[in-house]
């Protein structure tokens, strides 16, 4: 096979019941480039790659390999082909080590794999392209950053000639998200294809050579990456140059386009005030001691507090400890000593359940596996917490109509889009998903919301929509702990930012004395 191909996609077409996906897209990829391939959730650009990855067939359209129709069947066809996909969800056997996800399919080694020469091989590309991750790990052990990191090494060690990447760096730090540039602008170079699907404009900008929008299923925009802007891109993504987001009863024009990314947005003012007045505590947390799932130390002495009417930021690489934090503090893991309180009521032991009597909201960074049941319909996630309660319940049997009234409300109110509240959950796009989590937690008024990644993959305007739910539950008096991959995200909602490394505080910044470079510092374990 030759080192180099060239791949065009010609009026491809797909409908999922009351949904066209996919409305006649053209798409050419050429060697040695990076594409960018942009679009609002639910544009159908997943869809897209699915069908080039064979996941999914097309209703009509061809895909050509160079120069010659390809059928891929499977997900296996394209492999064969040279094309090769990291998803955005982790498909990932979580008991399984590294090494033995990597090389799953493999037909190479005999009936006997050498379980060390391949965790050498894949040791020396984590090593190349600076993905830093124990070969010997299981996956259930390891952050969902380096899960992520996991799945960029399965193509990589396949040598894919066409690679698809689908929000590689939604979990990595900016230095992380800097060497995968370098890495993908490397793997160009050699006459690799990159499809780099992303909702930041800031790494679109800087790793592409060309990028495509997608808007409502069609192809709406194309252009070499040098010769347009971040504002005509965001503008193409949204349709207009105002996105108009209606969150509860405040309504709220966003100029998208004027504030293309948070960088710029973090100047502005925010929300509400930086120092509360009369502000309480909701949130402390005091000499917390926490152990990952192998036993060793994960939080060492965390302290800190979160007071009404302020958003808390938490930044930090993924894997010092963030994981196991916020799990102790809503229920889900033991703590080891120390305490938690909420609202001056001793927490250290409750239990989830506890967490959601006292009316807790907790926004996890995974929606697919611990957010929401797939295969329910959007009704009956909306009510996963309060299914027992008033209106939905009454001796002890289920009130469908209320059930029914009560998320099309959420529907509407935070301009979820779905085809009725009966469909399933799974055919959602991911902004969708999480503005339905979000509509869950938020619904009850809770006076503590601890939002853990909560635009992980998100498009401008859906991030920007929960960009403005957040500001509204902080202006409503909430106390919020936001725990972020993303600087520019924490520099523009936080009123302070706490830096984690090797599960300690290594710094607090208040708003206004941060900056990325003293951040990064912090995040690296070096002091200010």
């Amino acid at each position: 096979m030759a080192t180099e191909l060239t791949v065009r996609m010609v009026g491809i077409t797909k409908k999922f019941p009351g949904v066209l996906a996919n409305d006649h897209i053209d798409l050419d990829l050429h060697p040695s480039e990076v594409h960018g391939l942009l679009g609002e959730n639910g544009a159908g650009k997943t869809t897209l790659m699915n069908i080039l990855f064979g996941l999914y067939r097309p209703d009509d359209g061809q895909i050509i390999v160079d120069g010659q129709e390809a059928f891929l069947r499977s997900p296996a066809d394209a492999i064969a082909r040279g094309i090769g996909m990291v998803h955005q969800h982790f498909r990932l056997v979580r008991p399984f080590t590294v090494t033995e996800n990597i090389i799953l399919g493999l037909k190479e080694g005999g009936a006997l794999l050498d379980l060390r020469t391949a965790g050498a091989r894949v040791a020396a590309v984590s090593e190349k392209y600076g993905l830093k991750v124990d070969p010997y790990a299981r996956v259930q052990e390891l952050s969902v950053g380096e899960q992520q990191r996991v799945e960029i090494l399965n193509s990589l060690v396949r040598g894919a000639k066409v690679l698809i990447l689908d929000e590689p760096t939604a979990v990595l730090t900016p230095q992380e998200a800097d060497e995968l540039a370098g890495a993908l602008r490397e793997m160009a170079k050699q006459g690799k294809t990159i499809v780099f699907i992303s909702h930041k404009l800031d790494e679109v900008f800087k790793v592409t050579d060309r990028l495509t929008v997608v808007r409502s299923g069609k192809v709406v925009f194309e252009s070499l990456t040098s010769e347009t802007d971040k504002k005509q891109v965001a503008r193409e993504m949204i349709g207009s140059d105002i996105a108009r987001l209606k969150i509860g009863e405040t309504s709220t024009i966003m100029a998208v386009a004027g504030a293309a990314s948070l960088s710029e947005a973090r100047e502005k003012p925010a929300a509400a005030a930086d120092q509360p007045a009369r502000a309480v505590d909701v949130l402390r947390v005091h000499d917390l001691h926490v152990r990952d799932d192998r036993g060793l130390p994960a939080v060492r002495g965390l302290g800190f507090s979160v007071h009404t009417g302020e958003i808390v930021g938490i930044a930090g690489v993924d894997g010092n400890g963030q994981r196991e934090m916020v799990e102790a503090i809503t229920g889900l893991r033991l703590i080891e000593s120390g305490q938690v309180q909420i609202k001056d009521e001793d927490a250290t032991r409750w239990t989830s359940t506890d967490y959601i009597e006292h009316n807790v909201a907790y926004i996890t960074d995974d929606r697919q596996n611990e957010g929401l049941i797939l295969g329910f319909n959007l009704a009956r996630n909306a009510i996963l917490k309060r299914f027992a309660h008033p209106p939905f319940s009454r001796h002890g049997l289920l009130d469908m109509p209320a059930i029914d009234r009560f998320a099309e409300t959420l529907i509407g109110t935070f301009n979820i889009k779905a085809f009725g509240v009966h469909a399933s959950v799974g055919t959602l796009s991911g902004g969708n998903q999480q503005k339905l989590i979000l509509a869950r937690e938020l619904s009850t008024k809770p006076p503590l919301i601890i939002a853990n990644k909560p635009t992980h993959g998100l498009d401008i305007g859906a991030a920007a929509s929960i960009y403005q739910i957040l500001a509204d539950e902080r202006g409503r008096g909430a106390a919020i702990l936001l725990i972020s991959a993303d600087l520019d995200e924490l520099l523009a909602l936080s009123n302070r930012i706490l830096v984690m490394y090797e599960g300690r505080i290594m710094g607090e910044l208040p708003k206004g004395q941060a900056d990325p470079e003293q951040i990064g510092m912090l995040m690296a374990g070096t002091p200010l």
